[in-house]
């Protein structure tokens, strides 16, 4: 067993109490009126500031990497055409123009030939496979372009943790959110306004792009008792030359690079070579970070506060150790932040 696998721990290790609450339902009026929670690796503290602090610990020099996946409206509710039963589905990968690999409710409607209608047959879809994980292959039907009639039909795929309506969908979307394909948000990238971000630049810390196209599978306990058995879901990622060109002069220079969320440090550790090099790429990713992990490329994290038992706080784990993490949360929970996709953030330094 190497050192790795011994710091890995069981998923009970990564356990924590967590008043309901304090799991945020609703976004802030302003989204950079969020707290901030700063860990120091260096003298393991941490510290509480406003979300528009973080200009304090950003300097001339560094590099802020954004995921600038768009969440699309994933959400469809309508009908087994020969039943008139009400299904809904979840989009979660598109395997053509046509097709794509759906979650069914309830998953006995959805049996191979079914046909599904969405808002009164103005998309349609047939059920043509049943995948091994229980997931359904969907092959629709329509006149016109795909995305407008889903931008009508569909609604955004809030985490089953939230249960308030979310009035205006932007607010689950970044600001700086490019391309579709996202079935939920990278939520650390949520903070920010565009104001922050032209503070930011001109504060002389160079912005990068990469693209994480984020999956259910982000909000999934893992259900394992050793998290090594832990099966870790694919998601599509890229970077263009360019944003790799400025994260790699920021390396050179001495710079740091921090990463807004768990899915641009996924994506910048999958994609650079052995030391922390980056090119233009693109890959699926099935990346598990967790304790004993050794970073090629960050050197600072932003994130939110994450589930118990999730890859998201074992990835954190793994930057800022368990330990101190736990501590933070508790601390955290103490000072009643707020958890989770629309709660408050952490900056780990």
């Amino acid at each position: 067993m190497t050192d790795r696998n011994k710091l890995a721990g069981r998923t009970d290790d990564y356990d924590f109490f967590l008043p309901e609450e304090l799991i945020a339902q609703t976004p802030l009026t302003v989204r950079s009126d969020s707290r901030l929670l700063v860990l120091s690796r260096e003298n393991a503290s941490v510290s509480h500031h406003c979300f528009t602090d973080i200009l304090d610990y950003l300097q001339p020099g560094d590099c802020l990497v954004l995921n600038d996946s768009r969440v699309i409206p994933a959400r469809l509710i309508g009908e087994v055409k020969a039943k008139g039963a009400a299904v809904e589905i979840l989009l979660l990968t598109r395997k053509t123009d046509k097709q794509w690999e759906i979650l069914t409710k309830p998953g006995k409607k959805a049996k191979i030939g079914a046909v599904l209608s969405f808002g009164g047959d103005i998309l349609t879809g047939t059920i043509i496979d049943i995948l091994e994980n229980g997931n359904r292959l969907i092959e629709f039907e329509f006149t016109g372009i795909f995305e407008e009639i889903l931008d009508e039909l569909g609604s955004m795929p809030l985490p089953p943790y939230i249960h308030e309506r979310l009035e205006d969908k932007e607010r689950y979307q970044t600001v700086y959110s490019k391309h579709n394909g996202s079935s939920a948000a990278p939520t650390a990238g949520l903070h920010f306004t565009r104001e922050l971000l032209a503070e930011i630049r001109k504060k002389g810390v160079r912005i990068a792009f990469v693209t994480l196209h984020v999956g259910l599978g982000t909000f999934r306990p893992v259900k394992v008792e050793d998290i090594l058995q832990h099966h870790m879901h694919a998601e599509y990622c890229w970077i263009k030359q360019a944003d790799a060109d400025i994260i790699n002069q920021t390396k050179r220079a001495g710079g740091k690079i921090i990463a807004v969320g768990t899915t641009a440090c996924r994506t910048l550790e999958s994609l650079a070579d052995a030391n922390g090099w980056l090119e233009e790429s693109s890959k699926w990713t099935d990346i598990f970070i967790y304790p004993g992990y050794q970073f090629k490329v960050l050197d600072g994290l932003i994130t939110n506060f994450h589930l118990p038992k999730s890859t998201l706080i074992m990835l954190v784990s793994a930057f800022a150790g368990r330990e101190f993490v736990l501590s933070a949360y508790a601390e955290a929970v103490k000072e009643k932040y707020r958890f989770f996709s629309f709660g408050d953030a952490m900056l780990i330094i």
